[in-house]
């Protein structure tokens, strides 16, 4: 059994894990941490998680920890996750990160659009844990970086065909729209239920922080450097996230072709599922499950590429994405405890 500590397990990363975690085969959680909720059950705190009537939540103790645990989630907020993980690390604890502190390879990128980076030494030692991308690597690895939702979403349907040069690396468009969850649990303004209700925003335009995670990405697929625009919005629904992608083609290509083209790139991606020509992704058919869902359309007469992707942002976006991250770490089959169908819309 694989004995786990989640760092941060009352937001709604943490939560996702437990829920994922208890039905996993090799898993043994047996310690998680709560500053707001040390002490109590965790079943007592959130009923919906019952099954862990022995666990309590506990203040963040690295040495308890990492005495207590051979593998590690941080589910904590970017700045926390700096603080903490080179102490796991140094404990020989093998750590997947859910914060966005160590997915970035540059430190001035980092520190560009975050703040100043306290664990550099750390950043070339992480890999960055998409799975369809960085299986090998991520196999041997001690820290690995979970991707943040909206790149998950925006990277898994472009790298195929920037590997391939089907597409331009230039003028790529991607456009989101992401379900409340993706802000966490913290109170705002933004976020309440009447400021949110019957809206629909788009929010940060070319100026998220996951941009430059996205054009990392795309940049190394494509083997030079990518500059893209990406746009966020925010729906009033609480979790999934819809990407629509524009790309310039690079030639005279049939929809069909892309499909074969990303399918075979992920033939042996258990949780990338690419759709029939026509058919294109709805958040719904994603919803808690571990899937990223890929539609493709070729606008001939604009020669533009249209892709389509889904994905459930506290699944794959989050906490699914590193559970399957921890399986191939440990040497498990990458789908266990994952390989649950969506909920029924």
């Amino acid at each position: 059994m694989l004995r786990i500590a989640i760092v941060g397990g009352s937001g709604y990363t943490g939560i996702e894990l437990l829920r994922i975690l208890k039905l996993h085969p090799q898993a043994n959680v047996v310690a998680v941490t709560s500053r707001k909720y040390a002490g109590h059950p965790v079943e007592e705190v959130f009923p919906s998680l019952h099954g862990y009537s022995d666990l309590l939540f506990t203040k963040p103790d690295v040495t308890y920890l990492s005495k207590s645990a051979e593998w590690i989630f941080t589910a904590v907020p970017h700045k926390a996750a700096m603080s903490i993980v080179p102490q796991f690390f140094d404990a020989g604890c093998r750590i997947i990160d859910l914060s966005a502190d160590f997915r970035l390879r540059d430190r001035r990128t980092y520190e560009t659009w975050y703040q100043a980076h306290t664990a550099p030494e750390q950043l070339d030692k992480a890999i960055y844990g998409l799975p369809e991308i960085y299986r090998k690597d991520i196999a041997s690895a001690q820290l690995v970086a979970n991707p943040g939702c909206y790149p998950t979403s925006a990277i898994l349907p472009l790298v195929p065909l920037l590997h391939s040069g089907i597409i331009s690396s230039q003028g790529i468009i991607a456009d989101s729209k992401s379900g409340v969850s993706g802000a966490g649990r913290s109170l705002s303004m933004g976020t309440l239920f009447c400021e949110v209700n019957e809206g629909l925003k788009a929010y940060k335009v070319a100026e998220h922080r996951h941009m430059p995670e996205i054009e990392q990405e795309l940049s190394a697929a494509a083997g030079k450097p990518v500059a893209m625009t990406f746009i966020p919005h925010l729906i009033p629904m609480t979790r999934g996230i819809l990407t629509t992608t524009y790309a310039r083609l690079t030639e005279e290509i049939s929809t069909d072709k892309v499909r074969v083209v990303i399918k075979e790139f992920y033939k042996d991606s258990p949780f990338v599922r690419v759709l029939p020509e026509g058919t294109f992704p709805n958040i719904s058919y994603v919803r808690g499950s571990n899937f990223c869902d890929i539609g493709a359309k070729v606008d001939g007469r604009t020669n533009t590429l249209i892709l389509v992707s889904a994905i459930d942002n506290l699944v794959k976006g989050a906490s699914g994405q590193a559970v399957q991250n921890l399986n191939i770490m440990a040497g498990l089959n990458e789908s266990l405890g994952l390989d649950t169908i969506p909920l029924c819309p």
